[in-house]
């Protein structure tokens, strides 16, 4: 009896919670209102909880608007045709929303990498020529967004590698840089000065001199900007975000007392390409005090940004020539991706885990090499004293 009374009472409330669970329809338009004031993890996460909203989440408008709220950039027409050519926006921001992740560091010794031994071609050493060949510096395009304390300062777009035109020209055997700051993306481009103030957020300081010993104005910048660095590569319709998104690093009043260097990248694989196997795209942004007014609460700083660049450095701190680089970021677009910020900076410490340990058995050797000429020096001196006697 009484198992036939609790039979009754799980089927009651499982009609009961089948009620709850299953409200009158609604409309498409109504949850078409609801997804488009989600981000894009919300509205991913909202996907895979019924077939209406699996639905109705993949309309690009959807989606756009999301691009469009996390990377103003895109906003742009020649940027929206980019994107639709490339796969849409879902594709778009499913590529570069994670942030590229690389846990495969080699525990390289300094020793071991290989020389350029003469007899050698440059296609041997290189590795095969065709890759490269089918790797041209017009077939990447960088979109690039700062936005300090959630509001966006800077959007830039650059069309390729500006002077990187001829597989012989300087471009392919210098060290590789791109600097947005130097170059304008299109002819209409603005090219006004970027600035930061206390009407953005920033907060006052009492004097430079006591930023300098209380770091008050830096540790601001460092916890409130975020950079967005997208490359794509047009030809193989691929996309990758090279940013840390948040700061990894940098240098206060370097090399000046006015200026504030920081520092995001990621750690990208080179199998294959360099002996390292693996470099770090080193994406700097660089600050400088223009202006300082006495306020209310203390002095109103203004910053000016200086300098937005990217290059490509291996595992001894060399930066990589043009040549590589461009096969370098190719093979970037389709490698590991996670959007867990934790480990994209595991990702960057163990590159310099190691990268500091190459660097400490480097001295050692060199030490001991030193040693050993100097032991030379002394025995062949010796050698010539006791000879004269």
């Amino acid at each position: 009896m009484l198992v036939s009374e609790g039979i009754d009472y799980k089927r009651s409330m499982a009609v009961s919670v089948a009620q709850v669970e299953s409200p009158a329809p609604l409309s498409g338009d109504l949850f078409y209102d609801i997804l488009r004031r989600l981000d894009g993890a919300t509205l991913a996460s909202a996907a895979c909880t019924c077939a209406a909203l699996r639905s109705i989440s993949q309309e690009e408008r959807l989606w756009e608007n999301v691009c469009s709220s996390m990377w103003p950039s895109t906003n742009r027409e020649d940027i929206k045709s980019l994107i639709e050519s490339i796969g849409g926006y879902k594709k778009f921001y499913a590529d570069c929303f994670p942030l590229i992740v690389n846990k495969l560091v080699p525990e390289f010794r300094w020793n071991d990498y290989p020389e350029y031994p003469e007899e050698w071609t440059e296609a041997e050493y290189y590795g095969d020529t065709d890759d490269f060949e089918s790797v041209l510096p017009s077939d990447f395009i960088s979109i690039v967004d700062i936005r300090y304390k959630d509001k966006s300062i800077c959007s830039k777009v650059l069309w390729g590698i500006p002077n990187a035109n001829g597989s012989n020209g300087w471009f392919y055997n210098c060290p590789f840089r791109v600097d947005l700051l130097t170059y304008s993306a299109r002819d209409d481009d603005q090219d006004d000065e970027i600035t930061l103030s206390v009407s953005d957020g920033l907060p006052p300081i009492s004097s430079m001199e006591r930023e300098r010993k209380d770091g008050k104005l830096w540790q601001d910048l460092r916890s409130g900007l975020r950079l967005s660095w997208i490359v794509v590569n047009s030809k193989v319709n691929q996309s990758a975000n090279l940013s840390s998104w948040s700061s990894i690093g940098g240098q206060r009043h370097w090399p000046t007392d006015k200026d504030f260097l920081i520092r995001f990248g990621s750690i990208l694989p080179a199998k294959d390409i360099l002996p390292c196997q693996v470099v770090e795209c080193i994406l700097l942004m660089k600050f400088r005090v223009v202006c300082t007014e006495e306020g209310g609460e203390g002095f109103r700083t203004t910053l000016k940004l200086k300098e937005l660049s990217m290059q490509l450095g291996d595992m001894e701190g060399a930066h990589v020539n043009g040549r590589n680089s461009l096969l370098v970021l190719k093979e970037a677009l389709s490698c590991r991706r996670s959007g867990n910020y934790s480990e994209a900076l595991e990702s960057c410490h163990l590159y310099s885990k190691a990268q500091r340990e190459l660097k400490e058995e480097k001295m050692r050797n060199e030490n001991r090499l030193e040693r050993m000429f100097i032991l030379s020096g002394i025995a062949a001196f010796a050698s010539f004293c006791y000879y004269l006697l």
